[in-house]
């Protein structure tokens, strides 16, 4: 089988996914249709609808886009099956019926950010750096019932180190699942569909890898400062990390504002103080944990712009000298 023969439906979202799209367009590869989420409500006023970054370049690229809001709704099951995909590869999308995953004769296979059966779930780069991770990776495999359970393809490692924050893993685990995505389509044409796989082990402790709300993002300063220390930069730069915090008490932990921390160093720096307690040393700003100080270094106030922590430190008052 030759590449331009295989008929490929596209499945993501963010730009995650359209790292292994664009390689498989500037591949040659035959990608007859995309299927992606509604476009989003955006401005103050929610009044303008933003195109999914995949749509955006599937549209560039004159590539038929598909965005339906329930994936089992009959309209579309009947518009996605007249594109006659012989296989669908998804990347950062959702959960398939099986009306849609079954539907391809060579089935569909997911790029999943993370070195399965660890980190099942929605956000598997955030957890692993949460988590300190030294590394992780990216699996395809075919999709079935489960969520993230089937049948392994192939995998790739990617070593995490320990100043990286989520951006960093996220734009390498991009590249190497784009890669994997490639490699995985030419297993597909070079077996004419019959890609060896196996089963997934759940042998010892799994992680999994909820998805992250707001309140998910709470620093305990009561945790070990490398704890914290792994908890910040695994959800920088986005959605951050944050701490309620009384400058005039000096204190993290409680108070009316909002700290939100992109960026932090372990000092240690062993502390008897509180935890939660702010001190401020020369134009360090440090912040007690259960064992050590950390000091934070690029930080956001509430109704501020993100700041370094000695332009923090210039504006801060009644902070424990």
């Amino acid at each position: 089988m030759d590449k331009k023969d295989l008929r490929i439906v596209f499945m993501g979202t963010p730009e995650f996914a359209v790292e292994s799209l664009q390689r498989l367009v500037e591949g040659g590869y035959q990608v007859v249709a995309v299927v992606t989420q509604p476009d989003k409500p955006v401005g103050r006023h929610q009044d303008t609808l933003q195109a999914p970054p995949v749509k955006q370049y599937a549209e560039a690229h004159g590539i038929p886009v598909l965005q339906p809001v329930k994936m089992k709704d009959e309209t579309f099951v009947e518009q996605l099956r007249s594109y006659q995909a012989d296989i669908q590869v998804v990347v950062a999308f959702r959960m398939l019926p099986e009306v849609v995953w079954g539907m391809p004769r060579f089935g569909t296979f997911n790029v999943h950010a993370a070195l399965l059966p660890q980190y099942r779930g929605a956000a598997p780069i955030n957890w692993a750096v949460i988590n300190g991770e030294t590394q992780t990776g990216v699996t395809t495999f075919f999709l079935d019932k489960d969520i993230d359970t089937g049948r392994i393809i192939d995998r790739k490692t990617f070593s995490i180190p320990d100043e990286a924050d989520v951006e960093y893993v996220y734009e390498g685990l991009m590249r190497l699942g784009a890669q994997l995505c490639i490699e995985t389509i030419d297993k597909v044409i070079a077996t004419d569909g019959q890609v060896p796989s196996v089963p997934q082990e759940d042998n010892g402790v799994l992680k999994n890898a909820p998805k992250i709300f707001k309140e998910t993002c709470e620093i305990d300063w009561a945790q070990p400062a490398k704890r914290v220390y792994d908890f910040i930069r695994g959800l920088s730069p986005y959605p951050g990390a944050w701490t309620p915090t009384s400058l005039a008490d000096g204190t993290c932990g409680t108070g009316a504002q909002t700290l939100k921390i992109f960026k932090s160093l372990k000092t240690g720096l062993a502390t008897s103080e509180a935890p939660g307690t702010i001190d401020a040393e020369g134009k360090r700003l440090l912040v007690a944990c259960a064992d050590e100080w950390i000091e934070l270094t690029e930080v956001q106030i509430s109704g501020k712009k993100r700041m370094t922590s000695r332009d923090f430190l210039n504006g801060m008052k009644n902070v424990r000298k």
